[in-house]
């Protein structure tokens, strides 16, 4: 039985889990989105939650204690300059798991977590994507006819 033993040990040793939740919680602030599995994710909402108090307070002790727990300086900046802003006005609740399915080789469930109200920054990411994928391909396609070719899966005129 598991009697009062609170928290997720994920099959790891404490300083692997420990480094894993690091990450994790390194990757949500900086990509917004990040596609884990549901433990994982349900075990990394807490810190994550914590990491964007640490913003909102804003002050150098909050700054150095995000500094010494998350991966990267970049992501220090980005939680006090654009993530924390954003929740000035809400008490708590910043993220959402959102289920995906199951992993192919494992059948391990999987979910999203994502920061609430970062919507209109990863369509921005989506849209920018997209346009680079019909240029990339807009070139391969003169590529094709400059060299004899015509639609792309044909083969060339020899």
């Amino acid at each position: 039985m598991r009697h009062r033993n609170a928290g997720f040990k994920l099959g790891r040793n404490p300083s692997h889990r420990r480094a894993l939740l690091r990450n994790l919680v390194t990757s949500v602030l900086i990509e917004d989105r990040v596609e884990t599995t549901v433990t994982k994710a349900k075990a990394v909402r807490p810190l994550v939650e914590k990491m964007i108090t640490l913003g909102k307070r804003g002050d150098v002790h909050a700054r150095r204690q995000a500094l010494a727990f998350m991966m990267t300086p970049e992501s220090v900046t980005r939680l006090f300059a654009v993530v924390a802003p954003r929740y000035t006005d809400r008490n708590g609740g910043y993220l959402r798991i959102t289920r995906s399915g199951f992993r192919k080789g494992d059948g391990g469930e999987k979910a999203f977590i994502e920061l609430l109200g970062a919507e209109t920054e990863l369509d921005e990411k989506r849209q920018k994507q997209a346009d680079a994928r019909t240029k990339k391909r807009e070139e391969l396609q003169k590529q094709m006819e400059a060299n004899g070719g015509g639609e792309l899966g044909e083969e060339p005129a020899a």
